[in-house]
């Protein structure tokens, strides 16, 4: 059997996102456990668009196979209109058969998100990517009071899961988003560990 991860899924189209779950990585392998980095491509709206299986930067494209065999999940996308980006809800629509099978059941799992305002969506945006993952039977988890950043943060940080505010000049990710970032990576991996015994 090879050995357990904590896959960290995500899209982004501008980076914020991408920023994000590199710390949630960072904060899984503090705790011992691979964080295995994927993404998806983009889709279309005008036709069905064809992407190449491994894209010219970045991590790979996820699999159903990477899903099937983590230990936990990390889940990120920016807010679309208060809601997860097209793309990963595309990728999320094809995963019938890891429910069929419950693959998933009993495994933690998390989400994050980024926005351009404060009040842009993120938490409907958060709470509605835990909807499939309850589908799936995961064991969704998020920022607990006790990581003291939560209650300080003048920017993104929510008890649903990590998040960004980008602001109408694309800001970047602060440290008190990152800090938090990390925190729920940790999160995952600890509760991955647990429940792996």
């Amino acid at each position: 059997m090879s050995e357990a991860y904590v896959l960290v899924l995500y899209y982004s189209r501008h980076g914020a996102t991408e920023k994000l779950a590199q710390h949630i990585a960072r904060g899984v392998e503090q705790l011992g456990i691979e964080a295995r980095l994927r993404t998806v491509p983009a889709v279309s709206a005008v036709c069905e668009a064809s992407q190449e299986d491994i894209p010219e930067t970045g991590p790979l494209y996820a699999s159903e196979d990477d899903l099937r065999h983590c230990a936990g999940l990390v889940m990120g996308s920016p807010t679309r209109f208060g809601n997860m980006a097209a793309p990963l809800k595309y990728f999320l629509d094809g995963t019938s058969g890891l429910w069929m099978s419950g693959a998933l059941i009993g495994k933690p799992a998390a989400v994050f998100t980024s926005s351009a305002s404060l009040h842009g969506g993120q938490e409907s945006t958060l709470l509605t990517m835990m909807m499939p993952l309850l589908h799936h039977g995961m064991l969704i988890t998020g920022i607990p009071y006790s990581e003291a950043a939560l209650t300080t943060t003048q920017t993104g940080g929510t008890p649903y899961g990590a998040s960004h505010v980008a602001g109408q000049n694309g800001r970047a990710v602060d440290d008190t988003e990152l800090e938090l970032a990390a925190a729920l990576g940790k999160r995952v991996a600890m509760l991955s560990k647990q429940l792996q015994h």
